[in-house]
């Protein structure tokens, strides 16, 4: 008998900017706790986009429209619970994050106002994300 192989968990991490400046970010309820990106796991029979699209409302009660899709991390070492692999999207929405659902707190930050501490790789996302916003130059592969 044959054991059924092990593949990854898929997930979505979304990169909002607010029409008001900043980028939404969410105080976790569950562990491990921090500061994240908004995201999640994708259902059964979801698309990536729909699961982003999902996730930031659930998490921000934010309406998001995605503008691009920015990379794909998948360190297995990437979350500390298991080996997942994350498609990060950029979305813009307009209004005021509220946490809900595994979101105690979300809430707006720039650049050089980043709250402590940051979990999974959220930090390595967050510092290509502004690399790119300042040069056009996308994580390498």
């Amino acid at each position: 008998m044959s054991e059924k192989p092990r593949t990854p968990l898929l997930t979505v991490d979304i990169i909002i900017e607010i029409s008001s400046g900043g980028i939404v970010l969410i105080e976790r309820k569950n562990s491990p706790h921090g500061w994240a990106l908004p995201g999640g796991f994708v259902d059964y029979g979801e698309c990536l986009e729909s699961a982003a699209v999902r996730e930031a409302k659930e998490e921000t009660c934010l309406d998001v429209t995605l503008i691009e899709q920015f990379h794909v991390y998948s360190d297995p070492l990437r979350d500390p619970r298991h080996h997942t692999v994350s498609t990060v999207f950029v979305a813009i929405a307009d209004g005021t994050p509220q946490g809900a659902d595994d979101a105690k707190i979300a809430r707006a930050f720039v650049e050089n106002e980043l709250p402590n501490p940051l979990v999974f790789d959220h930090s390595q996302i967050l510092t290509d994300y502004f690399k790119y916003k300042q040069t056009g130059q996308r994580p390498k592969p």
